[in-house]
C-alpha cells in the first residue's frame, strides 16, 4: 500500500480536480433522484394489503382517498366547492350525497347509511378518491391544489396529506440538518486537534463524499425520506473516525521522516488504510445487516450507508491526502495546542481500579436489558409529526366532529350478490368501533331505484371484478382495538368470499407491526453474526469476538433502555435499525484498542503493561471519534421536528458516547478479568 500511497502524493494535485469534477454528475444525480416520503411503500410487495392497494389502482382506477370536512356552509356552496375539486388533476372521483341525487331532493330521502356518513352538527363531508397512488407526485400535487382551493372552514385528512406535510417540513429542515452537524462537527474538531483548519478540510473532503453518495443514489431510482435526512449527517458522523486517524498518522510519520512530507504522507496512507479496512469493513457489514428485512426501508438505508462509508474510505485515502499537502503552509499557520486534556494520564487508573468497572458493568446489566425489552414503540406515522401541521388539525377534527380515526377498505369479488354484502354489512357494523360500513347497497338503499343511481357514482364501489366496501373505524391506527377488529372483519368476509382483502392505512400498519417484529430479531442477529465472524478472522481468537461484540451490544442495551425508564416511546423504525447502527459504527472503538493491546502482548508485555498502554495510545483516538460522531448527530436530534429523525439522531449521538464509555473504561477491565 506505500506503492498506492506515493502515487497518491505524485498525483495530488489531478486528483483533486478529478475529485471536483466528480461532483458536477453526482450533483445532478442527487437533485433527479426521487424521495418516497410514505414508509408503508416498503412493506413487501407479495402481501395481501399491498395487492389490494394494486387492484385499487388497476381495477378501481384509484390508489387513495381523502375525508374532506367542511364548515358552517350551504350545501349549494359545497357542491360548487365539490365541482372544483373535481377539476383538480388526478382527482379521480368526489363522493357526496348530491353524488346519488339531485339537491333539489329532500336530505330525508338519502339512505340513514349515507346521510349519516357525510353530515355532523357543524358541516358536511366528503370522501375525495385520487387516480394514483397515496405518495405518487400526481396525488401530492393535487392535495396542494385542494388545499389552496379551500379556505379555514375545509379540512382535508388522510394519508396524503400526512405525507405532503411531511415532505415539506423534511425538505425545509434537510440543509439545517448538515448546517448543524457541520457547525458542532467543526466547534469539536477544533478543540481536539492540533489546527484550525484542518477540520475545513476533513469536512470538505467528506462532503465531496457525500455528494458522490447522494448522486449515486440516482442509480437506486427512489430514496426515502429518512434515508435522504440521515445519510449525509450520518456518513458525516461514521466517517469522521477514518480522517481523524489519516491525521493521526501523518503527524507520527512525519516524527519518523522529519523534513520529507511527501514519504510521511506515503506511509500514512498506507497505515490509515490498512487500520480503516478492519473498522469500515465492520461498520458496512453493520448497514449491510439491514438490508436483510423485508421491510425494505432497511434495504434503502443499507444500501446508502454502505455506498457511503466506502466512498469516505476512498476519499480519505485519495482527496483528503491530496488537500492536506496542497495546503500544507496554511495548516502550519493555524496549529495550536489541543485543548482536549492528555487521557494517556488516567490509563494506569483504569488498569489499577478494573474491579471497580467491572462491578459498574454487573450492576448496570440487568437493568440495561430489562429496559432494552420494555421499551415502548409506537407504528402511528402521524405521531412523529407536530400538531399544528395541516394533516394532524384535520385529522383531529375529523375525529372530533364525525368519531372517525381510520378507514378501511374492503375488497370482494364482483360476483358476491348484493343480499350477501348487505348481510356481510350489517355484521360489519356490528363490530365494536366500527361507525359504519358504505357500500353500493348502502348508496342505493331500499328507497332509491339502482338505476337512479349516477354511473359515476356506481363505479366508485363496483368494477367487472371487484366490489369496494368503505369501513370506518372509531380506533386509532396501530392501537391493538383496531387490530382485533382487523381480524373480526376478515373473520365476517371469509364467510362470503375467501379472496377479500381489507386494505387501507390501518390493515397496512397492522403488517408493518407483524414484519418489522420479525425484522429486528433478523437484523439483530446477522448484524452480530457477520460482525462476529469478521472480529474472529481479524484477531484468530474465540473470546476476543464474544467480548468485543458483548460490551458495544450492552451499550446498545443501555441505551436502548434509558427511554422506558424516562417513560418515552421510540418510533418503530429507531427500535430497528438503531442497534445494528450503533454496533457497527461503534464497534471499531473496541477494535482500534484490542489491535494496540494484541500487539503489545505479542511482544512479550505483561498483561497489566499491555492494556495500560494500549489505552494510552487509543483512548484519545476514541474519545476524539465519539465526540465527533455525536457531534454530528446531537444538534439535528434536538432541531428536526419530525420525531422519527430526532429519536434516531439522539439514539445515535446517545449511543456514540455510550460505547465511549464502555470502550475506555469497561473494555479494559474485561481485558484483565479474561486474559489467563
Amino acid at each position: 500500500m506505500v506503492n498506492f500511497g506515493k502515487k497518491v502524493v505524485k498525483y495530488k494535485t489531478a486528483i483533486l480536480i478529478a475529485g471536483i469534477l466528480l461532483l458536477i454528475p453526482s450533483v445532478w444525480g442527487y437533485l433527479h433522484t426521487r424521495v418516497n416520503y410514505d414508509v408503508l411503500t416498503y412493506l413487501p410487495e407479495e402481501i395481501e394489503t399491498m395487492e389490494g392497494q394494486d387492484i385499487m389502482v388497476e381495477d378501481f382506477g384509484t390508489g387513495a382517498f381523502s375525508m374532506f370536512v367542511v364548515d358552517g356552509m350551504e350545501n349549494k356552496d359545497v357542491a360548487k366547492l365539490k365541482e372544483r375539486i373535481e377539476a383538480v388533476d388526478h382527482v379521480k372521483n368526489v363522493l357526496w350525497y348530491d353524488s346519488v341525487m339531485d339537491l333539489s331532493v329532500p336530505e330525508s330521502m338519502l339512505p340513514d347509511e349515507l346521510y349519516e356518513v357525510f353530515h355532523s352538527d357543524t358541516g358536511t363531508m366528503m370522501a375525495i378518491f385520487f387516480d394514483d397512488t397515496t405518495s405518487s407526485d400526481g396525488t401530492l400535487e393535487a392535495v396542494k391544489e385542494i388545499r389552496h382551493i379551500a379556505d379555514k372552514q375545509c379540512f382535508l385528512s388522510g394519508m396524503s396529506g400526512i405525507v405532503l406535510d411531511t415532505k415539506e417540513l423534511s425538505e425545509k429542515e434537510t440543509p439545517l440538518y448538515v448546517l448543524i452537524a457541520v457547525i458542532l462537527s467543526t466547534v469539536v474538531l477544533g478543540l481536539t486537534m492540533n489546527s484550525f483548519f484542518i477540520p475545513i478540510l476533513f469536512l470538505l473532503s467528506i462532503g465531496m463524499a457525500i455528494v458522490y453518495n447522494l448522486g449515486s443514489n440516482i442509480f437506486m431510482g427512489q430514496i426515502s425520506y429518512i434515508t435522504k435526512a440521515l445519510a449525509a449527517v450520518l456518513q458525516l458522523g461514521v466517517t469522521m473516525d477514518y480522517s481523524i486517524f489519516l491525521m493521526h498518522s501523518y503527524e507520527e510519520q512525519q516524527a519518523r521522516y522529519e523534513g520529507d512530507k511527501k514519504r510521511a504522507m506515503a506511509h500514512a496512507i498506507s497505515q490509515t488504510f490498512s487500520s480503516v479496512i478492519g473498522s469500515s469493513i465492520t461498520t458496512v457489514a453493520g448497514f449491510i445487516a439491514l438490508c436483510f428485512m423485508s421491510f425494505t426501508l432497511g434495504l434503502d438505508i443499507g444500501i446508502v450507508m454502505a455506498k457511503g462509508v466506502i466512498l469516505g474510505v476512498i476519499a480519505c485515502v485519495t482527496i483528503l491526502p491530496s488537500m492536506i499537502l496542497c495546503c500544507d503552509k496554511v495548516i502550519e499557520k493555524t496549529k495550536h495546542r489541543p485543548i482536549l486534556p492528555d487521557i494517556g494520564r488516567i490509563s494506569a487508573k483504569v488498569t489499577k481500579y478494573y474491579p471497580v468497572y467491572v462491578a459498574i458493568f454487573l450492576v448496570l446489566l440487568g437493568p440495561a436489558v430489562y429496559g432494552n425489552h420494555h421499551t415502548g414503540v409506537y407504528y402511528k406515522l402521524d405521531d412523529s409529526l407536530p400538531g399544528n401541521l395541516p394533516s394532524i388539525t384535520a385529522n383531529t377534527k375529523l375525529n372530533k366532529d364525525y368519531h372517525m380515526n381510520t378507514t378501511h377498505v374492503l375488497l370482494m369479488k364482483s360476483d358476491v350478490s348484493s343480499a350477501d354484502v348487505g348481510r356481510m354489512i350489517k355484521k360489519i357494523e356490528k363490530v365494536e368501533g366500527v361507525k359504519w360500513a358504505l357500500g353500493l347497497h348502502s348508496v342505493i338503499g331500499p328507497g332509491i331505484p339502482a338505476d337512479m343511481l349516477p354511473e359515476s357514482a356506481a363505479e366508485m364501489f363496483r368494477t367487472d371484478d371487484y366490489q369496494m366496501v368503505m369501513v370506518n373505524s372509531e380506533y386509532e391506527v396501530a392501537t391493538d382495538a383496531v387490530n382485533r377488529q382487523i381480524d373480526q372483519i376478515n373473520d365476517i368476509t371469509d364467510e362470503y368470499d375467501k379472496d377479500a382483502m381489507l386494505v387501507g392505512e390501518a390493515p397496512l400498519t397492522k403488517d408493518l407491526i407483524d414484519i418489522t417484529d420479525k425484522d429486528f430479531r433478523t437484523v439483530s442477529v446477522v448484524s452480530i453474526g457477520i460482525i462476529f465472524v469478521i472480529i474472529l478472522i481479524l484477531f484468530r481468537s474465540l473470546t476476543l469476538p464474544v467480548i468485543l461484540v458483548g460490551i458495544i451490544e450492552f451499550a446498545i442495551f443501555v441505551n436502548m433502555g434509558i427511554p422506558y425508564y424516562a417513560g418515552t416511546k421510540l418510533p418503530f423504525v429507531a427500535s430497528i435499525v438503531i442497534g445494528t447502527i450503533q454496533l457497527g459504527a461503534t464497534v471499531d472503538y473496541a477494535i482500534l484498542m484490542t489491535t494496540r493491546y494484541k500487539r503489545e502482548r505479542s511482544r512479550g508485555a505483561a498483561k497489566q503493561d499491555a492494556i495500560t498502554t494500549a489505552h494510552k495510545a487509543s483512548a484519545q483516538s476514541v474519545i476524539v471519534s465519539a465526540l465527533s460522531f455525536f457531534a454530528a448527530t446531537i444538534g439535528v436530534g434536538f432541531y428536526s421536528n419530525i420525531d422519527m429523525i430526532s429519536s434516531l439522531c439522539i439514539l445515535m449521538a446517545r449511543g456514540a458516547i455510550i460505547s465511549m464509555f464502555v470502550v475506555v473504561f469497561i473494555l479494559p477491565s474485561m481485558f484483565m478479568v479474561f486474559d489467563r
